[in-house]
């Protein structure tokens, strides 16, 4: 088993590698007390020099697979992927927190990270000592920490609490005295997991102003399930997908657009049905690959949506169908005007055809999914409610935090 190995720093040049991933994989046991059993196995083949079972056993999976990769000095990497792609595991690895089961990690320099909230703070301990702790494990002297220590106080905005115990801390003081501590000290290597998804938005720009400033002098690792961070900062993307590599390279945005199309499972929730209509079809008009089944709409285009309704009885007046747009964070972001009682359905044997239609399309760059609110009468009585019926991806080059991004024209005065 090949593990870690830290390359004593000795040059400042530009073009330096100072992380080269080859080959990396790890494994992990669904069941605790098989993954107790394996461990013993190990263990006494390794004491008697067989060494390792390099396949997958019984209950074990592949958390990362083969993973390759090469960081220099001036450059950021993304790593992207939904939940239990193999993120977190694979920076642990670079980390150190755990051994790999193949492959090999070589970096070169001191390494900073932020993989989790408040981890390698001793929770008993001043936020002061905590700096000097930190400072330490990055292999920093007490005067080089001294010389920083102002600084990074100052950073984390934590003058008046940087006395009182770690543990006392909320989770967004953890955040910004991590950050300064790995920050302020200019690790060669950066280590940064999500964790600035905690932080208020001030203090993120911050953070990035603080990327921008360290970035030439070092190698910075980022995961984030924000595309729009990514894209801010990230000169290269790794899309992980259960442990494997599904994308890698300089065209983040090409990534981004892959890991959106991951949005597209269709299941359906059927929140309320009083059994008066049923939803029977629902399609986005809009490119596809063959990949996906999601609608790829660009910015500034027109929204059709063309839907099939069935009626299972009688209503005593037509009814009123409200599209509410949800961003990939579930949040709302938009309704469509319902119909007014008057409009005239295409109603066959119980079958309503009809699509909705909506110009100029501004909402920024991102996958929606489509809700569906069916109700009669003058005070809208529910007939039915369905969360998640369609997905559409809007394709433009720009990642922003806001979901719209409106058309404007600058004009000189």
């Amino acid at each position: 088993m090949n593990n870690k190995t830290n390359i004593p720093k000795d040059t400042e040049s530009k073009n330096e590698v100072l992380v080269r991933v080859q080959g990396l994989s790890k494994k992990f046991c669904k069941d605790f007390k098989t993954s107790l059993w394996y461990g013993v196995k190990d263990l006494a083949n390794g004491m008697l020099g067989r060494g390792y079972e390099t396949g997958l056993r019984p209950k074990e999976f592949w958390a990362v697979k083969d993973v390759s990769f090469e960081l220099r000095r001036g450059e950021c990497l993304g790593l992207i992927g939904h939940n239990g792609a193999g993120k977190s595991t694979l920076l642990k690895l670079l980390n150190g927190l755990i051994y790999p089961d193949g492959g090999q990690i070589d970096i070169t320099g001191r390494v900073g990270a932020l993989i989790e909230l408040g981890a390698g703070f001793n929770p008993i301990l001043s936020g002061r000592e905590n700096i000097y702790n930190n400072g330490a494990v990055l292999g920093f002297s007490r005067q080089e920490i001294d010389d920083r220590l102002e600084d990074i106080i100052a950073f984390a905005e934590l003058e008046e609490f940087i006395d009182m115990p770690v543990q006392h801390y909320s989770s967004g003081m953890k955040v910004r005295l991590g950050f300064a501590v790995a920050a302020q000290m200019e690790p060669d290597v950066l280590i940064i997991d999500e964790v600035l998804a905690v932080g208020d938005l001030g203090f993120v720009l911050k953070c990035f102003k603080r990327i921008d400033t360290i970035l030439p002098k070092t190698a910075i690792v980022f995961v984030s399930h924000s595309m729009p961070m990514v894209s801010r900062i990230c000169n290269e993307v790794i899309l992980l997908e259960d442990g494997k590599v599904r994308f890698q390279g300089t065209e983040v945005a090409k990534g981004i657009d892959l890991y959106y199309t991951r949005f597209s499972n269709n299941e359906t929730n059927v929140v309320f049905n009083d059994g008066t209509i049923e939803l029977e079809s629902v399609f986005i008009e809009g490119e596809r690959n063959e990949n996906s089944e999601i609608a790829s709409v660009n910015w500034n285009s027109d929204l059709k949506i063309n839907f099939k309704f069935k009626l299972k009885r009688k209503v005593k007046s037509f009814p009123f169908f409200k599209v509410i747009i949800f961003d990939k964070e579930q949040r709302p972001v938009g309704v469509l005007t319902e119909n007014d009682e008057n409009f005239d359905f295409t109603l066959d044997n119980d079958i309503i055809r009809f699509s909705v239609f909506h110009q100029n399309l501004q909402l920024s760059k991102g996958v929606y999914s489509i809700n569906i609110l069916v109700s009669e009468g003058k005070i809208r009585a529910p007939l039915l409610r369905q969360n998640d019926i369609a997905k559409f991806q809007i394709i433009h080059e720009l990642d922003i935090w806001p979901p719209f991004l409106l058309s404007a024209k600058f004009i000189s005065r």
